[in-house]
């Protein structure tokens, strides 16, 4: 190699060294460790700081690729003074990443408000992606829609999860939810109530580990599946529920369908009532229908 071959080889060593003063938002493993990145490996192994969610469970991971850091925790009940404590290593020219337990941190995940307060402080903010459970299990799940609502766990409260379902159950895209073990089979069978037994429902379980599993169902059959082995209540859980069936679309291009609604209901209820109905039934005006109906009562010569 010449002079110039050696001089880029060893620029393109140093292209995903860690910048002083950035932080990084490093995704990592769900389960399986060889899915690391080779620039999340470049990054954690040349920050000086790496916050994590659980350092019990960062630690493993580091240690499996030989970086000798400590790490420091940031989760939900000190994010806010471990976010002050991260713009300060930064002023100092600390180099910092952030890690959750499993996956992308800031998606259902501590690490958004750390995000937030580096950079309302003018440092900046560099994704490494990588791993993410929910577009994992978007990719393997062959969903219909083609539009997607990330909704993560949902609420603790029963009224504030029925509130939330009823206003998303209509929206023509599929629903993306993270679940955990101990709720799962309960989630199911709410989903089904609040969204329609007959909704196309995947499980994603345990994704990328010893136990996958990726499952198709309708959640009318969901509570079934998970009451039919016990294991399957086990791990961590994607549910994504695809997009409601459209309902066939009656419009003036096919006057026969709409028109022989509205002469049954017209035999049998006033004009306005029966052009009321069959407003609800088909979607169309309901003034272009009554005029409709009247049409009809009048006698033909």
């Amino acid at each position: 190699m010449d002079e110039e071959g050696e001089a880029a080889s060893a620029e393109d060593a140093k292209r995903f060294l860690a910048v002083p003063g950035t932080l990084y938002v490093v995704a990592t493993p769900l389960g399986n460790l060889r899915d690391l990145t080779l620039r999340a490996l470049d990054i954690l192994g040349s920050v000086d700081v790496i916050a994590a969610e659980d350092t019990r469970v960062t630690v493993v991971l580091l240690r499996h690729f030989g970086i000798g850091a400590h790490p420091i925790s940031v989760h939900e009940h000190n994010e806010a003074a471990r976010a002050d404590e991260i713009v300060r290593d930064l002023r100092a020219g600390r180099r910092v990443a952030l890690v959750s337990d499993a996956g992308t941190p800031a998606i259902s995940d501590p690490g958004a408000r750390v995000v937030r307060a580096v950079r309302a402080a003018g440092f900046p903010v560099v994704p490494i992606p990588g791993p993410c459970a929910a577009i994992a299990a978007v990719s393997v799940a062959g969903l219909v829609a083609n539009r997607l609502l990330f909704l993560g766990f949902l609420p603790a409260a029963a009224k504030a999860r029925r509130e939330l379902l009823a206003s998303v159950a209509r929206e023509p895209c599929a629903l993306v939810i993270y679940e955990a073990p101990h709720r799962v089979r309960a989630t199911a069978a709410e989903l089904g109530a609040a969204l329609g037994s007959g909704r196309s429902l995947v499980v994603a379980r345990e994704i990328t580990k010893k136990f996958e599993t990726i499952t198709q169902m309708t959640l009318g059959d969901a509570p079934d599946w998970f009451a039919a082995d016990p294991n399957r209540e086990r791990g961590e859980f994607v549910l994504l529920i695809d997009a409601p069936a459209q309902s066939p679309i009656v419009s003036l291009e096919t006057p026969l369908d709409f028109r022989r609604l509205l002469a049954a209901l017209a035999a049998e209820l006033p004009p306005a009532r029966a052009a009321r109905v069959a407003a609800a039934a088909t979607g169309l005006p309901r003034d272009m229908l009554y005029a409709e109906a009247l049409a009809q009562k009048v006698p033909r010569r």
